[in-house]
């Protein structure tokens, strides 16, 4: 007797519709991005229930004649691949075939269309029920196409019994919304729940949608999260060696591929306890990357506290054949062909952006984070194609200037000794517009070279605008009195992050300082921790550890680096190797160093409670100033807030 059988298409419909269909917003998205690659400009989603009665999705894309309507319910069925090359580059929100028989299969479904044209008089309507078509008939309708699912899963009582309450399924469902919206700015959508319209966005000009996108993506996160957070523009494009390993081996030339990453991020301080608010997108999809996740919690290494997540907006826009979006049911997620290269630009390129906004007059160097090995040959090779910033140069006057920043040689009193190249404390004598030693006559300061726009008073970094000393809070908070309002400023975090870029700058630079050890140590490890140090030995000695082989599984230290203060160097060492083999991903140098510095930057730190004179005061705002990231400590605390005059107008009742 056989007992293998051949499943009957209705049964392996709904096989597949448990894969593609989980539950309302699968319904939504898959009718959604078909109206989308139907070349729609107007789409309306509207449902009832949570998506269990009702799910109505209108487009007045290209349509269906009935033949490709009736085409349209058999398995794997579709007009947008047609070979198996079409597979490595798919250009389409949709392309397997799958979402029309697997959704007629767990519902009743009305499907209304018309091709697009004069010639075309009427269009059709099909009506099916549980996979099983009931009428096929000729109707009046405008062009386009409308797809009417009711009665979800109910021909599958165990699945409708497991789907969450309408309100969560709605949530689902919304969210997905705002993220069509954000995608397609030139889309008209409108999402009516319940009867009630929740979202209704108009469409962007034709003519403006290239020039206009990041005006037209800003205008939309306004109406859907509100005005409350600060957001950074980013706006890259670059190539990058996209050369597959085989051709590397043979010795071929490199195949160098554009990239493009733009949208917005918050600005230092503004994140989130969860990535909700992280909306990242491949090629206009909305998908879910560990690698972009990971970039973008490197571009903010030290910038967020633990346990905040950054708020994003981002658009990658690459190849097609680059990207491999057939690895999930769903396509939520995907996968680069060259993982690594993209992680690496997408974290320089924001970290560069989060940099940009500290300082918008300042030309900072462009410097690759070091890493322990040298790059592979099927790595990012060309620097970053970012737009380089002219030095700015002042014209020797007689005239005394306004905001004039003034370099000492002398180290702070609380600090370590000063290096005299230091690059936080350039040796540039340029007119900087963040000092806040005020004069009554302001002489116009020219620039050679160049003269930048200047900033906006109410948009511009708080650091970029005059401040006037007042006096300092319960021996903590540094008072400061700006055109805007009140500036307070922690002088604990804010020496903080001075220590922590001064150390990091030389790490970078491999001119990191060590401390010899009075009596050398010894430490002994088991055979798997020991293997994992020797890989590392060559990165711990340009950190400053000096630490050594001395047997088969034993290490001896003689040297820590100079930041390193009251911890043994055998514990030292074993909680760096804690920090090793928790890392679920391969450190780096400048990741190593990060970790080491931010933690024991917190402790060189001047503290609360420190009495802090004027002088030291001054010094340590221009330290600030220079720092790349300086409105956080590495540990993403804010150094520096601002209560505005507004604000305080509020709370003496002055204006309402």
């Amino acid at each position: 007797m056989n007992r293998v059988k051949l499943l009957s298409e209705q049964v392996a419909n709904q096989i597949a519709a448990g894969e593609v269909i989980e539950r309302p917003v699968s319904v939504v998205k898959e009718l959604v991005e078909n109206a989308i690659d139907a070349q729609s400009t107007r789409i309306t989603v509207e449902i009832t229930g949570g998506g269990r009665t009702l799910i109505r999705v209108s487009d007045d894309g290209i349509g269906m004649s009935e033949g490709d309507a009736l085409m349209s319910l058999e398995r794997h069925a579709t007009s947008k691949i047609q070979k198996t090359e079409d597979l490595a580059k798919i250009s389409t929100m949709g392309f397997r075939g799958e979402a029309i028989p697997s959704i007629a299969s767990v519902s009743r479904m009305t499907i209304l269309t018309r091709e697009r044209g004069d010639d075309v008089l009427e269009g059709c309507e099909i009506s099916i029920s549980g996979g099983k078509i009931l009428s096929v008939k000729a109707a009046g309708a405008p062009a386009g196409t409308t797809i009417e699912v009711r009665n979800l899963f109910f021909n599958l009582p165990a699945r409708r019994k497991f789907l969450k309450s309408e309100e969560t399924e709605r949530g689902h469902i919304q969210h997905y919304i705002t993220l069509v919206a954000m995608a397609y700015p030139g889309l008209a959508l409108t999402y009516i729940q319940d009867g009630k319209t929740i979202f209704q966005f108009p469409a962007g000009k034709a003519d403006e949608l290239e020039s206009m996108r990041m005006k037209l993506l800003k205008e939309r996160m306004r109406l859907l999260y509100g005005t409350g957070d600060d957001l950074i523009e980013v706006n890259n494009s670059i190539q990058y060696d996209s050369t597959p390993d085989e051709d590397i081996s043979a010795g071929l030339p490199a195949q160098m591929v554009p990239l493009k990453l733009w949208g917005l991020i918050g600005a230092p301080g503004v994140s989130r306890s969860s990535r909700d608010r992280q909306h990242l997108f491949v090629n206009m999809r909305p998908v879910d990357n560990k690698g972009l996740n990971y970039a973008l919690l490197d571009a903010y290494q030290n910038a967020l506290m633990k346990g905040r997540y950054p708020v994003c907006c981002l658009f990658l826009v690459l190849d097609p054949s680059e990207v491999d979006v057939n690895i999930h049911p769903a396509k939520r997620e995907v996968k680069f062909h060259k993982e690594a290269a993209i992680r690496r630009i997408v974290s320089r390129i924001l970290r560069t952006a989060l940099e940009d906004y500290s300082d918008p007059f300042k030309c900072n160097e462009r410097k690759e984070l070091l890493d322990e090995s040298k790059p592979e040959q099927n790595t990012v090779q060309p620097p970053l194609d970012l737009p380089s910033k002219p030095e700015m140069k002042p014209v020797e006057t007689n005239a005394p200037k306004v905001f004039e920043y003034r370099p000492y040689t002398q180290p702070l009193p609380f600090s370590p000794v000063r290096a005299k190249n230091d690059p936080i404390q350039t040796d540039r004598k340029t007119v900087y517009p963040g000092q806040y030693h005020v004069s009554s006559q302001a002489p116009e300061v020219e620039c050679a070279e160049i003269r930048p726009e200047p900033v906006p008073l109410t948009n511009a970094p708080l650091l970029t605008v005059p401040l006037r000393f007042l006096g300092v809070l319960n021996k903590l908070y540094l008072l400061f009195e700006s055109d805007r309002g009140l500036v307070l400023v922690d002088q604990h975090a804010a020496h903080e992050r001075v220590l922590f870029e001064r150390l990091m700058s030389q790490a970078e630079q491999g001119k990191a300082e060590s401390q010899q050890l009075l009596l050398s140590e010894t430490v002994e490890l088991g055979m798997r921790d020991a293997s994992l140090i020797r890989e590392k030995l060559p990165v711990f000695h340009r950190l400053g550890i000096g630490l050594h082989e001395f047997g088969e599984r034993t290490f001896l230290i003689d040297s820590l680096p100079s930041f390193i203060k009251g911890i043994s160097a055998k514990k030292f060492i074993l909680d760096l190797l804690d920090d090793l083999r928790a890392a679920g991903r391969e450190l780096t140098q400048a990741d190593m160093a990060e970790e080491l510095i931010a933690s024991h930057s917190c402790r060189l730190a001047v503290k609360a409670n420190d009495i802090v004179n004027r002088e030291e005061i001054d010094h340590l705002m221009d330290d600030l100033r220079h720092c790349r990231m300086p409105y956080t400590c590495p540990h993403g605390r804010p150094t520096i807030i601002e209560i505005s005059q507004r604000d305080l107008e509020k709370k003496f009742r002055r204006v309402l």
